[in-house]
């Protein structure tokens, strides 16, 4: 029995339960050291034994914390006869995983999708109860895998708990059960039956102060622990103290026993072979720590009574001890990544060997994408290289691997390390690369394009024009025309000229002329290009196709898509985002999707597809979450704002471009200016307008597609002259691009200027041409409005009616309202909300449940699904099981004929 422990072991029970029910489910054991966490995943385990659940079990330790996916094949090595069922790329992943010398894809959340799809096909034979004792020891690249897994279980029968120490693992979006101390009452029934006195025994609760931990081994030592008088202030946490007894234990041992302990502590894995090899190295051996309680043997494994005495025994043994220890193991061992790792805990000083070794050991876990690990070894050998050439070289794959562990804090730290030691050339150059992914990443684009522009005069040609390429599309982002320019310029000498870059620089200064349409030939090359890679000719290829999409390049391809979207060209932003979304399901670039949706949502929004553009921002704001990509959330807070705008939200948009950062704070003020616009706040929307106009991104296309707010807003406050200046800009844009809705926007905003019915009528034939239905609606609105005040109330019926089929249907609630008050003063009968009738089907569904529908609905499997979606296939099944009853279908076959389009996807 567990005393106190009963609400835990009443959670833990519910989630075996619910395994056995087919849910899946996670829990997050968190408290101090000695709290009874390794207890608690104990008695799960044999309750699950009980009821015959199998038990996959990981245990974080210490010093392999930097040791790539050690606890990921802990896991694995059990069931990896499952691993070749998975299918491609995760079995390549797992794989890579179990033997160090495979490589695999760049994308380090892969493995945990391989790992989510292992465990849900484990579990198809029954449910299955996965255990993380340690966790925050276990390491980055397999907490990351286990985390992800965790966070998109649902319907498979999985149970996973982490016991984790207060300090350790972000368990964000899993449930947390923080685990208290004993209270005095548990604590003294826990010493019970021990022959202690009254006095004794309350010493022992006293000085414990309920962990139980250290209620155990105080009791052992029967008051003679380390403590202090009762009444006196403990100078040292209860921990603490219970770590400074386990130190006076191995102190009291003779020298080779506690060598024995330093070399257990040190091997970490409890790998027998190992231990006794270094062992008879050292002249020590198992036996000299007999009779000492301080660790068992179990077969071929090794393991300490608690955690804490491997660290006692560890941190308390002199330099020299520790060194020794790591330097036998290193020579013991069979396997070259254990060998680099003890290597580098054994060397002191300057070693060439040691320092190679160390390095071949970080490329390795690089191309299996540990790239935490690798960041860490990298840095090791370069302090260990005596030659200044490979510490500088060894410090710039140190920066790259840690940006590409999401690690960006500690790449810039290290950046700053490596900075004095990368003298000129080749490997100048990659630094630059990599400090200007980290600098943009972290939110200074300015600095970033700074970084490379400067950077490019290190490189070889193709690298340097890549550089510049790259430079001019940060400068964007900052609006920044200085290095935009430099980049276009430099590019044109290397005699490489590139449209993008120019366009770039002629947009920042407002030459609308001559930017739009260099960087429209630009979008039609790459689109082109993308369509004849793999089909020969554009007509026959259709859009989001694996196929279609192999041969351009990636990042040609977002960029091409970020100009799109400059360039207000709805049609081809979204044909560019459905290919480069289908290339990272295809390819499980699960790290790179959440920024790929999130262009797809800014293409959908604007192109009046508001329900696709929710379900776009779910699944990459679930993705962000599950893979621990905090900042891409902020991003996807604007678009999200945007359409919590259109809606009337106004809690929720205030929210949700509160959260914006710095790169997004335009687009956050441009929502909240059209949520002003809507509740009749005409001088907040002007007066942020305004402020955004003067501001660093009064470049960017989302604040010039504004212009229209600002114009009306202006217009209602009585300050026409205020819209001058912003629309004149806007009207040059629009002219130069040549946007269907552009041009009718600038034609809406003339006649809100006093350019009468006739502005009103161009606008309306130019709306015709299609594109931004949201916008068009808004023009028939005010359009309606003016037939109104001049008295022709029955023609202003038509556009005020089909402003409001329109608003209803992408669910704008106040703009919907705005128009039935209009239709009411024309003397027109008009319901107080939309008609019931209109209601559809795919209303009732979640975004998640309406992908699932719709791609089942194509006739893709569920096993196909999952694989899109990055879910198991029992999720998906969940999900259409779900889905069945809200639709009024009871199968698959039945969905081809329901309207699954929701309001605003057409």
């Amino acid at each position: 029995m567990l005393l106190g422990r009963s609400a835990a072991q009443a959670a833990l029970k519910e989630l075996l339960a619910d395994a056995g029910g087919g849910r899946s489910g996670a829990l997050v054991l968190r408290g101090e050291a000695g709290i009874g966490k390794s207890a608690l995943l104990d008695w799960t385990a044999g309750e699950a034994a009980g009821l015959g659940l199998p038990v996959l079990r990981v245990t974080g330790a210490e010093r392999e914390a930097e040791l790539g996916f050690a606890g990921l094949v802990q896991l694995l090595w059990p069931v990896r006869d499952r691993i070749g069922a998975l299918p491609e790329p995760q079995r390549a992943a797992l794989r890579a995983v179990l033997d160090a010398g495979q490589d695999r894809g760049p994308d380090r959340f892969l493995t945990g999708l391989a790992v989510l799809t292992l465990l849900a096909g484990l579990a198809e034979r029954g449910p299955l109860l996965c255990l993380v004792d340690d966790a925050q020891w276990v390491d980055r690249s397999s907490a990351e895998a286990l985390l992800f897994a965790a966070r998109r279980l649902a319907a498979e029968g999985v149970a996973m708990v982490f016991a984790v120490r207060d300090e350790g693992l972000d368990g964000h979006g899993l449930t947390e059960l923080p685990l208290p101390r004993l209270g005095a009452r548990d604590a003294a029934d826990l010493l019970a039956d021990r022959g202690f006195t009254a006095e004794l025994r309350d010493r022992i609760v006293a000085e414990s102060a309920g962990n139980p931990l250290a209620l155990l081994e105080f009791a052992a030592a029967a008051g003679s622990w380390p403590g202090a008088a009762p009444g006196e202030r403990e100078p040292l946490p209860v921990a603490d103290r219970v770590l400074a007894g386990f130190r006076a234990q191995l102190d009291g041992l003779p020298e080779r026993a506690r060598l024995m302990a330093v070399l257990a502590a040190a091997e970490a894995r409890g790998d027998l072979p190992l231990l006794l090899r270094a062992a008879a190295a050292l002249g020590t051996g198992l036996d000299e720590l007999e009779g000492s309680r301080l660790l068992h043997t179990t077969g071929t494994a090794v393991a300490f009574r608690h955690p804490l005495i491997a660290t006692a025994a560890y941190r308390g043994a002199p330099l020299a001890a520790r060194s020794a220890a790591h330097r036998a193991l290193a020579e013991a061992a069979d396997d070259p990544d254990c060998r680099a790792h003890h290597l580098a805990a054994a060397t002191t000083a300057p070693d060439a060997g040691a320092a190679a070794e160390i390095a071949a050991a970080a490329e390795r876990a690089r191309r299996r994408t540990a790239y935490a690990a690798a960041a860490g070894r990298f840095r090791r050998a370069a302090q260990l290289a005596p030659d200044r050439g490979d510490q500088a070289a060894w410090l710039v794959a140190a920066v790259s691997a840690a940006a590409s562990a999401g690690r960006l804090e500690w790449a810039a730290e290290l950046a700053e390390e490596a900075e004095p030691r990368a003298g000129v050339g080749a490997l100048r150059a990659e630094l630059a690369q990599v400090r200007s992914v980290v600098e943009f990443e972290l939110g200074a684009p300015g600095r970033a394009a700074g970084l490379l522009v400067r950077g490019a005069s290190h490189a070889a040609p193709d690298d340097a024009a890549a550089m510049l390429r790259t430079a001019a599309g940060f400068g964007w982002f900052a609006g920044s025309p200085e290095p935009v320019g430099v980049a276009a310029r430099r590019l044109r000498e290397l005699g490489r000229p590139d449209e993008a870059a120019e366009a770039t620089a002629y947009l920042l200064h407002e030459d609308y002329a001559r930017g739009l349409p260099l960087l429209a030939g630009y979008v039609a090359r790459v689109r082109r290009a993308s369509r004849e890679s793999a089909y020969g000719t554009p007509a026959d290829t259709p859009a989001g196709t694996a196929e279609g999409v192999r041969r351009v390049g990636g990042d040609e391809r977002m960029q091409a898509l970020y100009g799109s979207i400059i360039l207000g060209d709805d049609e081809a932003a979204l044909d560019l985002a459905a290919d480069e979304v289908e290339r990272c399901r295809a390819e499980g670039l699960i790290g790179r999707l959440p920024k790929v949706l999130q262009a797809q949502a800014m293409a959908e929004r604007t192109a009046g597809r508001h329900r696709a553009a929710a379900a776009s921002v779910a699944e990459a704001a679930a993705i962000a979450r599950d893979t621990g990509l905090h900042r891409r959330t902020e991003e996807l807070d604007v678009v999200r704002a945007w359409l919590a705008a259109a809606e009337g939200d106004e809690a929720r948009c205030t929210e949700l471009a509160g959260r914006a950062s710095d790169t997004g704070r335009v687009a956050a003020d441009c929502a909240l200016s059209m949520l002003d616009l809507s509740r009749g706040r005409h001088a907040a929307a002007l007066d942020r307008l305004e402020t955004a106009w003067r501001g660093p991104g009064r470049h960017a296309t989302v604040l010039l597609a504004a212009t229209g707010d600002l114009v009306e807003a202006a217009v209602r406050l009585g300050r026409p002259e205020r819209a001058h200046a912003p629309l004149d800009r806007f009207r040059r844009w629009a002219d130069a691009g040549g946007r269907p809705w552009a041009l009718a926007v600038a034609a809406r905003c003339a006649a809100l200027l006093g350019g009468g019915e006739e502005a009103y009528l161009r606008a309306l034939r130019l709306h015709e041409r299609g594109g931004r239905p949201f916008e068009r609606a808004r023009t028939e609105l005010l359009y309606g409005e003016w037939l109104r005040r001049e008295r022709r109330r029955s023609e202003a019926r038509e556009p005020l009616r089909a402003a409001l089929e329109c608003f209803e249907r992408l669910d704008a609630a106040p703009w919907a309202a705005r128009a039935r008050a209009e239709l009411r003063a024309t003397g027109t009968a008009v319901s107080a909300g939309p008609p019931a009738a209109r209601a559809r089907p795919a209303d009732r569904l979640t975004p998640q449940e309406l992908q699932v529908a719709r791609l089942a609905a194509q006739g893709l499997s569920s096993r196909q699904i999952g694989a899109r979606l990055f879910l198991s296939p029992r999720t998906v099944e969940h999900h259409l099981y779900k889905a069945y009853p809200k639709l009024g279908v009871a199968s698959r076959a039945e969905l081809a004929r329901v309207e699954l389009a929701g309001p605003g996807d057409g």
